[in-house]
């Protein structure tokens, strides 16, 4: 098992249920897909042509602070717009349903993709290139708290005085898991995790996938 770790935290996150729509709301918790694009945002790894031979599959969340949503506007000025507000050049009312003041400590495994032939131990070059690289502040783009303007205001190694919230307890009738097919270079096939429960403040994605 080659273990990695992170705490991250920040005045907003949205972790959006699929379910909500053109007013999305949160998930009280972060999901699968969102937590391994946390991982990925600080390393990755490929082989010499370039193909990838591990990802980090985030195993835990530890929620450090009471769960607390607040409604959020914005003007939204994108391409999902509809064709006459493009035209005209007039933005959206984007209207949400977010998580605030949120802090969690994160924890996943490193895995190798398949066999390798080249007697490297993809799995723990990874976990020693994530863990470097966190310690050292490193990163490929700024990892996010679901939407990408919501930036964490810490992101790095565990921190001595954080400890979860063990308040805090739930049940999730579903929770999407992951968007693709595969971890890495798969095709849209959204899943979704069934009765996924907080225990005491830790949403354990491996027992969710066993339910």
């Amino acid at each position: 098992m080659y273990c990695v770790h992170f705490e991250v935290s920040g005045p907003m996150a949205m972790f959006a249920r699929p379910d909500s729509g053109s007013t999305p709301i949160s998930y009280p918790v972060p999901t699968w897909s969102a937590l391994k694009g946390m991982f990925e945002a600080v390393a990755r790894i490929h082989d010499s042509h370039g193909h990838p031979r591990a990802y980090i599959d985030p195993t835990r969340v530890e929620i450090c602070r009471p769960i607390k949503f607040e409604r959020y506007v914005t003007n939204y000025g994108g391409p999902l717009r509809k064709a006459n507000q493009i035209g005209k050049d007039n933005n959206l009312q984007l209207i949400a349903t977010v998580l605030v003041d949120v802090c969690y400590r994160v924890f996943g495994e490193a895995r190798q993709l398949g066999e390798s032939d080249d007697r490297i131990n993809w799995a723990h070059a990874l976990q020693d290139r994530f863990m470097r690289r966190l310690r050292h502040g490193r990163s490929f783009h700024t990892p996010c708290l679901g939407w990408r303007e919501f930036a964490p205001d810490y992101f790095g190694p565990l921190r001595e005085g954080t400890r979860r919230d063990h308040s805090v307890n739930l049940v999730l009738p579903a929770i999407l898991r992951a968007v693709f097919d595969k971890p890495i270079d798969g095709k849209w096939m959204p899943a979704y995790d069934q009765d996924a429960s907080v225990r005491e403040g830790i949403l354990d994605f491996q027992r969710s996938a066993e339910c």
